[in-house]
């Protein structure tokens, strides 16, 4: 009777350590606002999708933390309510199966897929949605090792308009970042900015609007949102394509529908009239004579 006393209290204590740290776990993802938004480097509001991406990442974090925190103290409990205690002789009690036990690692593993799924597909499918027309369509062509946009005619736009970019160069100084190639939009315009490559495999990356596509030689990709917040936001190539890869770097500058006006006053009044299309494209894995 001592012994299954002994053990009994050991459960309770186990089973309450186990209890807080998982409720402290829970607590802690409100202490900062680096915890809230897990880390991102955006913040809220910065697109119409931001938020949705960022209380996906934050969730599915404490969903895996509340499943880690369970299975370690279950573990831990099993390790220290069955040991093997001083005085035990012989083997302790074979089973071959266990019925509910299997059941049970077999439904709420699956039930744990299925919820993540639907939660991301459900994210996905509204991030990815281009059902409606954009009011701002951009075709955006990376090269090794810069970037061409190319500002197609529309309801905002009123006649194709491009803007063709320059390799940025690291010499260890300061970059000067009105050189870099850059995006303009306009705040609370929706925007379709089709993906292309001119060459090799790029990625169209702007960590502040938490998503990422690659550019595939041939493959159109694309990325619709809103800008929502105004602002100048750092951009870069996160594909490997080259030797100055690092070098591959842009700016997307959210503005007022006023001054995007004025930056496509100012390509017309420059003369880039017209798109920089697929005709200076080339195929690096074709030899040119």
């Amino acid at each position: 009777m001592s012994s299954q006393n002994r053990t009994g209290s050991r459960r309770i204590k186990i089973t309450s350590i186990t209890g807080l740290a998982l409720a402290g776990a829970l607590v802690l993802t409100g202490c900062s606002p680096e915890v809230e938004k897990g880390w991102l480097p955006t913040e809220r509001g910065t697109t119409n999708h931001t938020d949705r991406i960022m209380d996906l990442w934050v969730n599915s974090w404490i969903a895996a933390l509340a499943v880690g925190i369970i299975t370690w103290g279950l573990l831990v409990w099993c390790i220290i309510a069955y040991r093997r205690r001083k005085g035990t002789t012989g083997f302790p009690k074979q089973l071959s199966y266990n019925l509910p036990l299997e059941v049970f690692y077999l439904t709420i593993p699956l039930f744990m897929v299925l919820v993540f799924f639907y939660f991301t597909d459900q994210d996905q499918r509204a991030i990815d949605d281009r059902s409606q027309p954009a009011d701002v369509v951009v075709d955006v062509r990376g090269k090794q090792w810069a970037w061409d946009f190319n500002y197609k005619q529309g309801e905002v736009i009123k006649e194709d308009l491009h803007e063709a970019g320059v390799q940025a160069h690291l010499t260890g100084n300061e970059v000067n970042k009105e050189l870099l190639p850059t995006l303009y939009l306009p705040v609370g315009k929706s925007v379709d900015l089709e993906l292309n490559s001119r060459d090799v495999i790029h990625s169209f990356w702007v960590p502040a609007f938490l998503q990422k596509r690659d550019m595939i030689p041939g493959k159109t990709n694309y990325i619709r949102f809103t800008p929502t917040k105004e602002g100048t936001f750092d951009g870069k190539c996160a594909e490997l394509c080259g030797e100055y890869h690092s070098e591959m770097l842009f700016r997307v500058k959210v503005v007022s529908e006023s001054e995007f006006q004025a930056h496509m006053d100012k390509l017309r009044q420059d003369g880039n009239t017209g798109l920089l299309g697929a005709e200076y494209d080339r195929n690096p894995n074709l030899n040119e004579k």
